[in-house]
């Protein structure tokens, strides 16, 4: 009784959200605050942000603010999907996305599976048509990280239950929503900013280009030759800038793309399943390290993300462990950009928190 009494007296107070706002709320209910009808995800896939608009992210990103408002900073026990169970099925390892997925859902009352090729061999042993029948009727989502969307995609098709990709060699959407959380969070809003990609046209920055641009911010992409984006992304991309007038520019350039940016972002040059590549991916990605150089071009009020784990060829100590490198909370908010999207996806969210400015 305590705990709860403690808890309604600080809801009735100012609150000052992860995303820099105040809010003031009565048993729960932002006061003042007036919004339409919120979409709705139960039943629906994740596979990539492409399938998502503007309104539907920035309601995964206000539920995952939400989820971190009143969890970690007014310390709710809130357990919604309490007797449900989701399959965590890994083909590949993971220190960010298996914590933050299991941790996650286990936070919100659930009970996960954590499960990987020594577990069940999806598509080997039983066809995936039969698989995704058959996992259907015991868990509630199956959350995969595999080495071919192509897997998910025709697991997707024949499951009963919501699928969600926590990483294929195409897309990892959950880092890129975790990645728009934390900049929200850093500048107060996401429109008019300028992001700059250093490094390999991998799944990352396909993710981003998915998403980033219908909240008003502009891609400047440099990859090395022959290390460069899927034309058929860069399609997709030019057909969402063009919808929320954002620019696209693409080069081989590092500095060029580090001008004037205010985020700058890199990520792993050998990604798992390329360690073959090592020798000839370090060569072709001379340049490529983000250093005090492209810092020195960028804006005066730059940034740094990268999804982790790092190496020192990506990046350099100064930037990787300045004040403006956001990588630890870019990595925490991986645990509350998966929570939403696991909540939304089996049960409408009641939100409690003022929206955050997009």
């Amino acid at each position: 009784m305590a705990a709860i009494s403690s808890l309604r007296r600080l809801l009735t107070q100012k609150i000052r959200t992860p995303t820099g706002c105040l809010a003031y709320a009565t048993h729960g209910n932002v006061v003042g605050q007036t919004e339409p009808k919120q979409p709705s995800f139960v039943g629906r896939h994740f596979l990539t942000l492409k399938d998502y608009n503007k309104r539907e992210v920035e309601h995964l990103l206000w539920v995952a603010a939400d989820l971190k408002t009143r969890i970690k900073t007014a310390e709710e026990k809130y357990k919604p999907l309490a007797g449900k169970t989701g399959a965590l099925y890994f083909q590949k390892r993971s220190t960010r996305t298996r914590m933050s997925s299991e941790a996650g859902f286990s936070i919100l009352g659930g009970h996960p599976l954590f499960l990987t090729d020594n577990d069940i061999h999806l598509g080997v042993n039983e066809s995936m048509y039969d698989s995704a029948k058959v996992i259907s009727r015991f868990v509630d989502f199956f959350l995969g990280r595999v080495y071919y969307h192509s897997d998910l995609e025709e697991f997707a098709e024949q499951a009963s239950i919501p699928i969600i990709n926590a990483l294929s060699e195409l897309y990892h959407p959950l880092q890129a929503l975790a990645d728009l959380q934390t900049l929200q969070e850093h500048y107060g809003s996401l429109k008019g900013l300028t992001l700059a990609w250093v490094g390999d046209g991998n799944n990352i920055i396909n993710s981003l280009m998915m998403a980033a641009p219908k909240f008003g911010i502009n891609l400047k992409i440099a990859t090395p030759k022959d290390y460069g984006l899927e034309s058929f992304v860069i399609d997709d991309c030019k057909k969402i800038t063009k919808e929320h007038g954002t620019d696209l520019y693409i080069t081989t350039d590092p500095m060029e793309a580090c001008e004037n940016a205010n985020v700058i972002v890199t990520d792993t040059w050998i990604s798992m399943g390329q360690e073959e590549e090592k020798l000839a991916r370090l060569k072709a990605f001379q340049g490529y390290q983000v250093n005090k150089k492209m810092t020195e071009v960028a804006s005066t009020d730059w940034c740094f993300l990268h999804c982790l784990p790092r190496k020192a060829e990506e990046v350099d100590d100064e930037v990787f462990y300045s004040d403006r490198s956001l990588v630890w909370d870019e990595a925490e908010n991986r645990k509350w950009t998966v929570m939403a999207v696991m909540l939304t996806l089996l049960k409408d969210h009641v939100l409690k928190t003022p929206r955050p400015r997009f």
